[in-house]
C-alpha cells in the first residue's frame, strides 16, 4: 500500500500528492489528513478515478483508503 502523509497540508497539497500516487498506477493508497476540506477534496477526486474511498478518524486525523 502506497501511503501519503498529508497532515498540516492545504488544498490543493494533499490533491497534488494523491494525483501523483494516481499516476504512479498505485491500486492502494492510504492518505493522512488533519483538514476536513482536503477530505472532501481528496475523496471526491479519488471517486473521479474510479476509486472506492473510506473514511476513519482517530483524533483529529483523517485517514482515507483508496482502492481500485
Amino acid at each position: 500500500m502506497y501511503k501519503v502523509d498529508a497532515k498540516g497540508l492545504s488544498c490543493p497539497e494533499p490533491v497534488i500528492l494523491t494525483m501523483n500516487a494516481v499516476k504512479l498506477g498505485h491500486k492502494e493508497i492510504s492518505v493522512e489528513l488533519s483538514d476536513p476540506v482536503p477530505v472532501e477534496n481528496v475523496t471526491r477526486y479519488a471517486k473521479s478515478q474510479g476509486f472506492t474511498v473510506k473514511e476513519t478518524k482517530e483524533n483529529d486525523i483523517t485517514t482515507l483508503l483508496l482502492t481500485k
